[in-house]
């Protein structure tokens, strides 16, 4: 049985929990992750620990070992560096795309969704923000309406996932990202595929960069440097 939308929100949001802790050092690397004391640290059931473990586990943060269940990875700068970069070119293409193939109606939730962020950026809620972030960005993947690019672009999203995330909590970053999604909305609502493809070149340099930022100001142990 499929797990229900609530259930799926609740481990994300669990994720996005958890990830913030190993980011900011609270967890340190090779340390093991105890579900029955994450459950009782976040006031829930030991299942959506157990799926927001998993999640974790797709983005390389964690490990699941036979026997010692989930462990704190070590990540380095330069993991962080080639994914980021392979990432940048992923979302450029497809917004390279979606510039082209989009539809219509699909052109239409493109800036709808977007002109909704706005309201969250004056709301100061990076953890909304970061959940509408997402639907953003999956919609300019569908909208490339290539399914392989998609396919690889999403997978590559959770992977650094906890790391994308965990940019928004850096003071300011609210709304630079929204500026830096405006380009790309209005080059892909334009059909100017050359400037979507760049726009989204520039904002995904952007994000590496604030979490870098946030890595700084944080220290976190979880990133070997």
């Amino acid at each position: 049985m499929k797990p229900t939308t609530t259930s799926q929100t609740r481990a994300e949001r669990l994720a996005g929990q958890i990830s913030n802790a190993i980011l900011t050092g609270e967890f340190a690397p090779g340390a093991r992750l105890d579900e029955q004391q994450l459950a009782g640290r976040f006031g829930v059931s030991r299942t959506p620990v157990r799926e927001a473990l998993r999640q974790l586990a797709t983005s390389g943060l964690i490990d699941l070992r036979p026997r010692r269940g989930a462990v704190v990875a070590s990540v380095t700068p330069e993991d962080l560096r080639t994914m980021f970069a392979a990432m940048a070119e992923m979302e450029a293409a497809c917004a390279r795309l979606a510039a082209l193939r989009m539809t219509p109606s699909e052109r239409q939730a493109l800036q709808q969704l977007h002109e909704s962020m706005a309201a969250l950026v004056r709301t100061g809620d990076p953890d909304a923000y970061a959940d509408a972030n997402q639907s953003f960005h999956l919609s300019i993947y569908d909208g490339s309406h290539n399914a392989v690019l998609g396919d690889f672009t999403a997978s590559l999203r959770r992977r650094l996932a906890p790391f994308r995330r965990a940019q928004f909590h850096t003071t300011g970053r609210l709304p630079q990202s929204w500026e830096e999604h405006d380009a790309v909305v209005r080059a892909i609502l334009d059909g100017n595929a050359p400037e979507a493809h760049a726009a989204m070149l520039r904002h995904v340099d952007l994000v590496e960069g604030a979490f870098d930022t946030f890595s700084s100001a944080a220290r976190p142990v979880a990133i070997v440097r």
